[in-house]
């Protein structure tokens, strides 16, 4: 008897695209759109592309201080898609990470220069594309609503997703809830309110802010707290058949090692806290969609 073989991993494409721009979202957020010369693309809304440090000089001696704290090559950042796979130019949007002792072990190393480094016209080494967190070929036998929840730049492979959506004519209801600090951290805030007004009987947008005391002259989109477990009961009417795609700050690699250290639990971050709230109102795991960073 022969032995099935094992599914073949698609090798990553690589390519060598133009910044043709960078747009600033918020003071800590830029959007590069990436102008890939009319090369054919093969992507699905709500995946992501790596992007190697070492192509730029001016990491070099940040990179080599990290390898060796860490005592590993530094690997490839990853980075989603803000576009949806119609739109003329790939897009990426990238927050920078701030380090804060105590809390984040190392410094960020690529971050801080595609938002900061004015790099409109230059040319980068990316590859790509990959990730599961697409809507499944099949979604509209499995719904009609598809809830969105998600915390700062959490927000980008979602909003791939509504885009491409909106524009396929999927017959799909969305709410999109996003997490921030505050209304200067909001993404994309603009561009959901035209989508909403596009399309009012599919998309409904609702903001949350957790450091704002107060929302009201911000409009009735705009919440003041975390997302809980009320505002997703709200929300959610449809639990049983819902899709839920969640996406945002999650409990990391160094939290847990910490965590085993200290003998204390790792404190839930954004989506374990969400997934919890889920769980407490009977949407089942398998309605549930997940992508964590941080």
């Amino acid at each position: 008897m022969s032995t099935p073989e094992a599914p073949v991993r698609k090798k990553l494409q690589e390519y060598e695209p133009t910044v043709a721009s960078v747009r600033m979202e918020t003071p800590d957020t830029a959007t590069l759109f990436l102008d890939f010369g009319g090369v054919p693309l093969d992507y699905k809304a709500g995946q992501f592309l790596n992007i190697d440090p070492h192509q730029f000089r001016e990491l070099a001696p940040l990179a080599a201080f990290l390898q060796e704290q860490k005592g590993r090559r530094e690997m490839f950042r990853s980075y989603s898609l803000s576009s949806a796979p119609h739109e003329p130019l790939v897009a990426i949007t990238v927050k920078d990470e701030v380090f804060l002792p105590g809390l984040t072990r190392y410094p960020a190393l690529l971050a801080p220069l595609l938002v900061h480094g004015r790099l409109a016209g230059a040319r980068l080494k990316v590859s790509g594309f990959m990730g599961p967190y697409v809507l499944p070929d099949d979604v509209e036998s499995r719904t009609d609503h598809i809830v969105h929840v998600v915390a700062g730049s959490g927000a980008v492979p979602n909003f791939s997703i509504i885009k491409d959506a909106l524009h396929r004519g999927l017959k799909l209801r969305h709410t999109f809830l996003l997490s921030n600090k505050t209304a200067a951290d909001m993404l994309y805030r603009d561009a959901l309110e035209a989508l909403e007004a596009a399309h009012p009987d599919q998309l409904r947008v609702v903001h949350t802010l957790t450091r704002e005391t107060e929302t009201s002259h911000l409009g009735p989109r705009v919440r003041r707290g975390r997302v809980d477990q009320a505002l997703l009961e709200e929300l959610i009417p449809d639990r049983e058949t819902c899709l839920v795609y969640t996406c945002g700050p999650a409990i990391t690699p160094w939290d847990r090692r910490k965590a085993l250290e200290t003998r204390t639990p790792a404190s839930p971050r954004f989506l374990e806290t969400v997934v919890g709230h889920l769980h407490t109102l009977g949407i089942h795991d398998k309605r549930i969609k997940r992508e964590a960073y941080g």
